[in-house]
């Protein structure tokens, strides 16, 4: 019992924080004890004080006070006299408490004795014979000491790895949760694929009999044509043959009175069509819808492409430690961008971080620079770009009407805007909460109102794509050639009252 009490007290003589005997020991509400110092350090800088050894929260900083008569037993520890080259030597009294069941520890094959020297310099177990031989200046501790300081270690790193277990634990379910995820997405996202594809199959079946439908119609309606053509040229040589025999038999006569009667009618050519200017066209009058058929291809097989761009790729050498899904490649274009407030309408209200506009109620004051649009409620972004792909998010949540897009910094701002490719205005509409309007065409869509909207820029290949951030949808793409510098443009639009007085909001691309 007595060595168990004496094994209890060194274990309580060591700091678990700075491995070390105590210097002014003080105690946790949980039992712990610590260097007042070294606790103190620990604290410092943390929204939150906990135990480093048993984890415990304290919902405010403890108040602390030294453990005078655990600070009096560490000081005899430290002041005890010991050899030269010793690492904190316990005196007798304490060796006899700190020591192992050491009648049946391992002795030293050297010298037959006890291994109750540990050579911090060398790592290895020595007994006082290894120490006056071959470890003269070393650094040197009890063995029982070192097995106190590894014992007070193991728990501090189990707790750590118990914490790493659970950590993980937590992480396979999540994952094993989105493995869940995915077979329901898998499957929503194939339905919806498989009846696209279905529906675009059957419209290309329905589109590929109506243009038999229709080359054989023209082909009909042609050849009825020429038909027609070759019966009457076919008649008219048959009169103009009777023509020429006549006159061949008239030639022939040698009566003079026949041929005075017979000839001024005769001679006369009869009446034809004038056939100079008649051909037969092999057109079909087709060609435009092969050429419009064949543009669709085209883009069809463009966007077949883009697919691996979008789809989740791991490293090539795959980690449990760092697993993670790619992004879409776009977002590893996500540029900066800012509202320039020299180009913002007198009406539109900037946040101090221009990453947010709304429309105001009235005009403010600002210099009119011709930078500045002064009849449209809209304004372009402070980052041009020359070349290059470059990617940015906008928030229109609560939005009823919105224009976003881009535009050339040679683009008109003064007056009413005309929204022109060679005006240099390419951008996507909003109206009424309802459809889009695709500007500078007027063609639009029912589709479903996105929360957030992509713009890619691609200006070599003179792309500007929109796209659903919410559901990953392409709304739509323009096509084609930039030479000047490209902005960012943007129109919040009036607030109508207050049904459109949500800003604009520039978000972050994750």
């Amino acid at each position: 019992m007595a060595q168990s009490g004496g094994l209890l007290c060194a274990e309580q003589l060591q700091c678990s924080i700075c491995l070390d005997v105590f210097t002014n020991p003080a105690s946790t509400p949980c039992g712990h004890s610590f260097c007042m110092a070294c606790i103190g350090r620990f604290w410092d800088g943390s929204r939150v004080c906990r135990c480093p050894l048993c984890k415990e929260v304290f919902s405010a900083r403890p108040r602390l006070h030294i453990n005078r008569t655990l600070k009096g037993i560490a000081e005899l520890v430290k002041g005890a006299p010991g050899r030269a080259g010793w690492a904190e030597p316990l005196p007798a009294p304490a060796l006899e408490g700190l020591a192992l069941a050491s009648s049946q520890g391992p002795l030293c094959p050297k010298h037959h004795r006890r291994l109750d020297l540990f050579c911090k310099t060398d790592d290895a177990l020595i007994c006082e014979g290894c120490l006056e031989m071959d470890h003269e200046g070393h650094t040197i501790a009890l063995t029982s000491r070192e097995w106190l300081i590894s014992k007070s270690q193991l728990g501090t790193s189990q707790a750590e790895i118990q914490e790493m277990i659970r950590y993980r634990v937590v992480k396979v379910e999540e994952l094993r949760t989105s493995q869940d995820g995915f077979c329901t997405s898998t499957g929503r996202e194939t339905q919806s694929s498989m009846r696209a594809l279905k529906a675009l199959a059957s419209s290309v079946e329905t589109a590929q009999a109506k243009l038999l439908e229709v080359i054989q119609m023209n082909r009909l309606a042609a050849e009825q044509q020429a038909q027609g053509l070759v019966e009457d040229l076919e008649r008219e040589i048959s009169q103009l043959r009777k023509r020429n025999d006549m006159l061949t038999q008239l030639s022939l006569t040698e009566d003079y009175t026949l041929m005075l009667k017979h000839f001024p009618t005769l001679c006369t050519p009869p009446q034809t069509k004038d056939w100079s200017g008649v051909s037969v066209n092999s057109d079909l009058c087709v060609e435009g819808i092969g050429r419009a058929v064949s543009q669709l291809t085209e883009r069809f097989q463009e966007e077949l492409q883009r697919l691996p761009e979008m789809s989740i790729r791991f490293p090539v050498e795959a980690s449990p430690m760092r697993l993670q899904p790619k992004e879409i490649k776009m977002q590893d274009y996500a540029v900066e961008v800012t509202f320039d407030d020299a180009t913002a309408h007198p009406k539109l209200v900037l946040s101090e971080d221009r990453k947010q506009v709304w429309c105001g109620d009235k005009l403010k004051r600002v210099p009119d620079n011709q930078e500045r649009f002064d009849r449209v409620i809209c304004v372009l972004g402070r980052e041009g770009f020359t070349g290059g792909k470059h990617y940015w998010e906008v928030g229109v949540a609560g939005k009823t009407d919105w224009d976003i897009g881009v535009a050339i910094h040679s683009s008109h701002r003064k007056g009413k805007l005309i929204v022109t490719p060679g005006n240099g205005y390419w951008f996507l509409s909003l109206r009424d909460n309802n459809n889009f309007n695709v500007r500078p065409s007027t063609s639009g869509g029912q589709k479903r109102i996105p929360h957030v909207i992509g713009v890619f820029l691609d200006y070599e290949r003179g792309q500007v794509s929109f796209y659903n951030v919410g559901t990953k949808e392409l709304i739509h793409t323009f096509t084609d050639t930039f030479s000047k510098t490209v902005y960012p443009f943007f129109s919040p639009c009036g607030n109508k009252s207050g049904r459109n007085e949500a800003p604009l909001v520039i978000t972050p691309v994750h």
